[in-house]
C-alpha cells in the first residue's frame, strides 16, 4: 500500500510538472465589465486607435454618440460627451458604425427600406462626429447589407450581407476607403460544411484581426462570437470556422462587435431595447476568441523567421566571398605585385578578442625599423574589399516574399611566408536590411566578422586556400500585423570555415582553374522577447542554425600588359549547392505561454553562380579588383557588386586598424616634406544609428 500511495505521488508531481508546458491558455478568460449607453437600441460600435474615444450608432435615436474614456479601452470609464452626428435625414434605422484608420471618415450601415446602403460622412475634425458632413450612399439599395468592414491599408472592403443564405463579400477599392469604384472579387457563404445562416440565424456584426487570419461574425440568432480562420489574411478563398463563443449571459440580442488595437479585449453591444449595453471582455492572446493567433500559418511571421535564418547564412558567404577572391587574386598576380611594407598594425582591446592575440595572432604587425630581423614583419600588405548586395527571395506557399539588401567592407592584411604560404587576417563589416511582406515587417542585422586565412601550393599552380573565422550579430526586428506592430532586439554568434581546392592549366597567357569548395559553419541566435503590442508580443527560443554548402566551378583569366600596368579580366562560374540541415524555431506568446513551433526551416537549394571581373595593377603600387556576380535560384535571386583596392606605400607611409569594444578604427600616418599627416577614422558597427568619424592632423616632423 506504501508502495502504491508513492507511485501516485510520483505521478501527481509529474503531472504538476507537466502541466504548466503543455497546457494551451486560449480564448477568451473572463468577461470583465458592461456599460450602460445612450442608444436604445444599440447596433454599431467602433473607437480610436488608443481607445480613449468611443462611438456607438442604432436604430431609434438617430445619432451617432461619442464617448470619452478616462482608461483606453476600459468602458467602465466612459462618459458620454456632447459631440453626436445627427442622421435623420439619410437614415433613422442604422445598424453599422465604421472609421477609416484615421478618424476622419465614417460609414453607417443603413437598414431603412428607403435609403438601405453604405452611407459615407467625412469628420472634419478626426474623431470627432460633432463635424460630420454627409457624402454619399454607396449600395442604395442593392442588398440587404448587416455591417461591414476593411482591411487595414483600406483598400479592402467586406460587406455582410444578410439576404437569403448571408454572403459576405469582397471588393477591391482603387484607393483607400474610396468605395466609389469598388470592384467585386468573391464571396463566401461559409466553411466547406455550414453557410453562415446556419452559423449564426440573425446576422449583425463583422470583424478582422489586426493582421486579417481571423473574421468574427455576431448575430443574435445563436447570441455567439463566431471565431474563423482564413488561410490568406484578408481573402475569403478559404475560410475555416474555429468555434463560436457564448456571451448570452451579458447579452440578449447579440449585435455589434470590436475589438482593442492590440487584440486583448473584445467589445459586444446587445441591442436589446431595455438593455442598451457594451459588454468588455478580456482575452488571453491578440483576438483569441477561440484560439490564438498560430504564428506558423501566417506567411509574414514564417518570412520574418525564414528571413533570419537566410541572412545568417548569407553571413558566412559573404564573409568568405571577399577573402576567397583576395586568395585568388594573390595567386592571379604574385609574380607581378611586390605586396611588402604596408607596416599594418591590428590591436583589439575588447576583452574577448583581445585574449585571442596571444595565441591566434602571434605577430603584432610593425616594420618601424629596417634592419634584417624585421624583414619577416614588414611584408605584410594591406588590401579591402566593398561589396553591395541585392537580392529577392519570392513567396511560397508558407511564407511571403523578401526583399535583401546587403552593404558590407572588407579590411584584410596577408603576407606570404618563408614556406611559400600566404596567410592573412580579415575583419568584416556588414549591414543586410530585409523587407518582409507588404505590411512593413523587416529585419535588419548588423555584423563584425574575423576571419584567420591561408593558401597553401600543393605545386606549381595547385593550392589548398581554408580559412576559419567568428562573427558577432545583432538583429533588429520589426513584425508588423497591419494596425499593430512589434519590435525585438537579437544578438548571435556564428562560426565559419571553408575549404577549397584549385589547379590552374595554362597556356600562353590564358589560364584555367577548375575548383572545389565546401562551407561549414554553426550560427546561435539568442533568446529575446518582442515588445509593442500587449496582446501580439511572441517570446522566441534560441534558435541555432547549420550551415553545409559544397560548390564545384571554373574560372577563366587572361593578362594584358599596357605601359601603366596590367589588366587581367576574368570569368567564374560555380554550381552551390546548400546542403545544410533544418532548424526549428520555438516561441511563444507573452501573454498567456501558448507555445508554437516553426520546423523544418531549410533554405537548401541549387544555385548557379556566375561573376565577372578584371584586375587591374599598375606600375606606382595601386591595384584594383572589381567583380558582378550574380547569384540565381529556382525561387531567389542575388546580385553583387566588389570592389577592392591593394595599395603598396613608401617607406614613410603607414597604415593601422584597431577593434576597440565595439569601435572599429583606421589610421594612415604619411610624411611629405617636412610634416607628418595623420588621418583617422572610426565606425561603431553595433550601434542601431552608428557613428562616423574622420580626423586629419598635420604636424611638423621637427
Amino acid at each position: 500500500m506504501t508502495a502504491l500511495l508513492k507511485k501516485f505521488l510520483k505521478i501527481i508531481t509529474l503531472i504538476i510538472l507537466i502541466l504548466p508546458k503543455s497546457i494551451a491558455f486560449a480564448g477568451v478568460s473572463e468577461f470583465v465589465d458592461s456599460k450602460d449607453i445612450t442608444q436604445r437600441i444599440a447596433h454599431g460600435i467602433a473607437f480610436n486607435t488608443n481607445g480613449t474615444k468611443m462611438f456607438i450608432s442604432g436604430s431609434s435615436q438617430n445619432k451617432v454618440y461619442e464617448f470619452d474614456l478616462t482608461v483606453g479601452f476600459d468602458v467602465s470609464t466612459a462618459t458620454r460627451n456632447s459631440n453626436e452626428c445627427p442622421h435623420s435625414e439619410q437614415d433613422e434605422d442604422v445598424i453599422g458604425l465604421k472609421l477609416n484608420s484615421d478618424g476622419t471618415k465614417m460609414f453607417l450601415i443603413g437598414s431603412d427600406s428607403e435609403a438601405e446602403g453604405i452611407e459615407e460622412f467625412n469628420l472634419n475634425t478626426a474623431y470627432d462626429v460633432s463635424s460630420c458632413d454627409f457624402v454619399t450612399t454607396h449600395f442604395e439599395g442593392e442588398m440587404s447589407i448587416r455591417d461591414i468592414a476593411f482591411n487595414n491599408s483600406g483598400t479592402k472592403l467586406f460587406v455582410y450581407d444578410g439576404t437569403g443564405n448571408d454572403f459576405i463579400k469582397q471588393y477591391s477599392l482603387n484607393s483607400p476607403f474610396n468605395i466609389s469604384n469598388a470592384t467585386f472579387e468573391k464571396q463566401s457563404t461559409g466553411t466547406s460544411n455550414k453557410t453562415f445562416s446556419q452559423l449564426e440565424g440573425n446576422p449583425q456584426g463583422l470583424a478582422f484581426s489586426s493582421d486579417g487570419s481571423k473574421m468574427y461574425i455576431t448575430g443574435h440568432g445563436k447570441d455567439k462570437v463566431q471565431e474563423f480562420t482564413l488561410s490568406t489574411p484578408f481573402d475569403l478563398s478559404n475560410v475555416k470556422k474555429e468555434g463560436g463563443y457564448d456571451v448570452s449571459g451579458e447579452a440578449d440580442q447579440v449585435s455589434g462587435i470590436a475589438f482593442s488595437s492590440d487584440g486583448l479585449k473584445m467589445f459586444v453591444l446587445d441591442f436589446k431595447t431595455n438593455n442598451k449595453t457594451v459588454s468588455e471582455y478580456n482575452l488571453s492572446c491578440g483576438f483569441g476568441v477561440i484560439n490564438c493567433i498560430d504564428p506558423t500559418a501566417n506567411k509574414d511571421d514564417v518570412a520574418s523567421i525564414e528571413s533570419q535564418s537566410e541572412t545568417t547564412k548569407k553571413i558566412i558567404q559573404h564573409t568568405t566571398f571577399p577573402v576567397i577572391n583576395r586568395m585568388e587574386w594573390l595567386r592571379r598576380n604574385s609574380g607581378r605585385v611586390n605586396l611588402t611594407n604596408q607596416n599594418i598594425k591590428v590591436q583589439f582591446n575588447n576583452a574577448i578578442l583581445n585574449s585571442l592575440t596571444g595565441t591566434l595572432i602571434p605577430l603584432y604587425f610593425s616594420n618601424d625599423g629596417n634592419s634584417e630581423s624585421d624583414y619577416h614583419n614588414s611584408s605584410w600588405s594591406f588590401w579591402s574589399e566593398g561589396t553591395i548586395s541585392i537580392g529577392s527571395t519570392g513567396d511560397t506557399s508558407q511564407s511571403s516574399s523578401k526583399s535583401i539588401n546587403t552593404s558590407a567592407i572588407t579590411l584584410g592584411v596577408d603576407k606570404k611566408g618563408e614556406d611559400n604560404i600566404m596567410r592573412g587576417i580579415a575583419l568584416r563589416f556588414g549591414t543586410d536590411d530585409v523587407d518582409v511582406g507588404d505590411l512593413g515587417s523587416a529585419l535588419d542585422m548588423s555584423s563584425f566578422s574575423l576571419t584567420f586565412y591561408e593558401s597553401k601550393p600543393k605545386g606549381e599552380q595547385r593550392f589548398t586556400d581554408h580559412l576559419l573565422g567568428m562573427s558577432f550579430i545583432n538583429s533588429n526586428l520589426i513584425n508588423n500585423n497591419g494596425s499593430q506592430s512589434t519590435d525585438g532586439g537579437r544578438y548571435g554568434e556564428q562560426l565559419y570555415g571553408s575549404l577549397s581546392l584549385r589547379d590552374t592549366f595554362s597556356k600562353n597567357r590564358l589560364n584555367f582553374t577548375p575548383k572545389l569548395k565546401i562551407n561549414y559553419g554553426i550560427t546561435h541566435l539568442g533568446a529575446y522577447r518582442e515588445t509593442g503590442s500587449e496582446g501580439l508580443n511572441l517570446e522566441y527560443e534560441d534558435q541555432y542554425i547549420g550551415n553545409f554548402t559544397s560548390s564545384v566551378g571554373t574560372s577563366l583569366d587572361n593578362t594584358y600588359d599596357f605601359e601603366v600596368g596590367s589588366f587581367i579580366p576574368y570569368f567564374d562560374f560555380e554550381y552551390y549547392a546548400d546542403m545544410s540541415p533544418a532548424s526549428e524555431q520555438t516561441f511563444s506568446y507573452v501573454s498567456n505561454g501558448e507555445e508554437f513551433t516553426l520546423k523544418g526551416i531549410e533554405n537548401s537549394t541549387h544555385n548557379f553562380i556566375g561573376g565577372i571581373g578584371f584586375d587591374f595593377v599598375s606600375e606606382t603600387g595601386l591595384t584594383l579588383m572589381t567583380k558582378y556576380t550574380r547569384d540565381q535560384a529556382k525561387n531567389s535571386k542575388n546580385d553583387s557588386f566588389n570592389i577592392a583596392l591593394d595599395y603598396r606605400g613608401s617607406q614613410k607611409s603607414s597604415y593601422a586598424m584597431s577593434i576597440q569594444d565595439t569601435s572599429a578604427k583606421l589610421s594612415h600616418n604619411k610624411e611629405l616634406n617636412g610634416f607628418k599627416i595623420n588621418l583617422d577614422s572610426h565606425y561603431d558597427f553595433l550601434k542601431d544609428n552608428p557613428d562616423y568619424g574622420l580626423y586629419l592632423k598635420i604636424s611638423n616632423i621637427n
